[in-house]
């Protein structure tokens, strides 16, 4: 009973996990499990009453554990543990394992019964028309999710335990002969030299990913499957990580922000229609505010007269400079969108209009700020919102340039466009360019730039392709 001892002095503490002796049709054994990730009724009807002989077959000599597994246990997953470090890999998987008395070898019999949340509606991304389904915390429940969209034999799901003390799955999903050889075996090789003690988040492996550190993701998230089934049939690389609905994917390129799910499931003239928007939304959230701070410090002279002697009127009785109103007036803004996302649900979206509404009529009131100020940050800030992913990398470059409009004008504001443009150029995302395809060597037949073409013209592979582009990531 060496294997059992060895076992109960490493669940030593462990309530959760029970000891059930039972008498076998080959001798005396117990099973070992954990109470609330196995299902009781499967292991009654399953394993101890074909254990104990009640499915015995007729004219059939059990003599060895091999006999249990082919002609006694009716389970479709079992088999046996390669050692006493595996056997307890199995039981803190959900599984249960037999320790017989007389035989050195280790059943484990699959019977889990995860506590788990249903699939429900992505909360971070809502579409208008689309499948509606979501990833759950459980990653085999999201690979099923997968499965049902890309019914290919050459979809594969590789699992590697991370993490040294939480041995979290992380599950590597990618189209064989599609996804390119080097990028999975440089994702995969990146994953299994994690020096991390544990693992909660796809943010973890993510970190891991990112090959320099940026404000922008160059590496993607979603919970929706369908996207996640798009982006691999184009060639990339998808990383599950149990015990968050969030799945990521690489690589992942600058134009993926101004992308939504529902893009590809509505009118083509609307969703470009939309997707011009976002870029209007980009534009205005990043260079609106420096601009604003430029032109009123710098350079009012380009402003219309009548326009301006309304802008003098309306900045009359605020004592304070134009730079330190718009930087007081952006960070309240970003607390109460931070009070807003921290707040209970119901409660949060009520809150952050209300509070909106009072602080930017107080601060008008109080003369902390003017009326021109409050529409120009206001509506930067509703352009964040247009473009959900690019948030933060937005809202701290938008600092930036109010920083540098109110010391440099113009010209400085020119100066920090090119700095920007070059920084994006500057990052990779799995050895891509973080602009692809802009800029590539290659010649793209690529209809999903700036707006969205035919779905019989994009809906092809796109990642790997090109023998320039290949050449160029080898010279790098």
């Amino acid at each position: 009973m060496e294997n059992l001892n060895y076992v109960k002095e490493r669940f030593e503490g462990c309530f959760d996990v029970k000891y059930r002796d039972v008498k076998t049709i080959i001798g005396d054994g117990t099973l070992v499990f954990i109470d609330d990730l196995c299902n009781g009724q499967w292991m009654m009807e399953y394993l101890i009453l074909p254990l104990r002989g009640f499915g015995e077959l007729k004219n059939t000599s059990i003599k060895n554990p091999n006999d249990l597994l082919e002609k006694v246990l009716d389970i479709s997953a079992t088999g046996m543990a390669t050692d006493l470090d595996d056997a307890l890999m199995h039981v803190l998987s959900g599984d249960v394992i037999l320790i017989l008395k007389d035989f050195n070898e280790i059943i484990f019999c699959e019977v889990k019964n995860f506590p788990r949340r249903g699939i429900g509606i992505p909360e971070t991304e809502a579409v208008l028309k689309g499948p509606r389904e979501g990833f759950n915390e459980l990653f085999v429940d999201n690979i099923a999710l997968i499965r049902r969209r890309i019914k290919n034999p050459d979809l594969k799901f590789e699992p590697i335990y991370a993490g040294d003390k939480s041995q979290t799955v992380v599950c590597i999903a990618y189209i064989k002969d599609v996804a390119p050889k080097k990028l999975v075996e440089h994702i995969k090789n990146v994953i299994q030299n994690m020096d991390m003690e544990f693992i909660l988040d796809t943010n973890y492996v993510e970190s891991q990913l990112k090959e320099s550190n940026s404000v922008f993701d160059t590496i993607g998230y979603t919970e929706k499957p369908d996207e996640v089934a798009a982006k691999m049939m184009e060639g990339r690389v998808a990383v599950l990580v149990d015990g968050t609905p969030f799945v990521i994917t690489a690589p992942y390129f600058f134009l993926e922000n101004f992308q939504m799910p529902d893009d590809y499931y509505i009118n083509k003239y609307f969703a470009n229609f939309t997707r011009t928007l976002r870029w209007l939304a980009f534009f205005f959230a990043t260079f609106v505010p420096g601009l604003y701070v430029a032109i009123i410090t710098y350079h009012f002279s380009l402003l219309p007269s009548q326009f301006l002697f309304r802008l003098a009127v309306s900045r009359a009785g605020v004592p304070l400079p134009t730079v330190i109103e718009v930087i007081i007036m952006m960070l309240a803004f970003q607390f109460i969108k931070e009070a807003g996302l921290r707040l209970p649900q119901p409660i949060g979206g009520a809150m952050s209009i209300v509070a909106a509404l009072i602080l930017g009529d107080a601060a008008v009131g109080a003369g902390i700020a003017s009326r021109i100020t409050i529409i120009i940050i206001a509506l930067s800030t509703l352009s964040y919102f247009l473009i959900p992913k690019l948030y933060g990398a937005i809202s701290i470059w938008a600092f930036i340039f109010v920083i540098t409009g109110s010391l440099y004008g113009l010209p400085g504001i020119f100066i920090m466009t090119l700095i920007f443009i070059t920084r994006l150029a500057d990052l990779r995302s799995t050895g891509y360019s973080y602009l692809f395809p802009i800029g590539s060597l290659d010649t793209f037949k690529f209809k999903d730039v700036l707006f969205r073409g035919n779905l019989n013209r994009i809906s092809k592979k796109i990642i790997g392709e090109g023998e320039q582009y290949e050449s160029l990531q080898k010279n790098d």
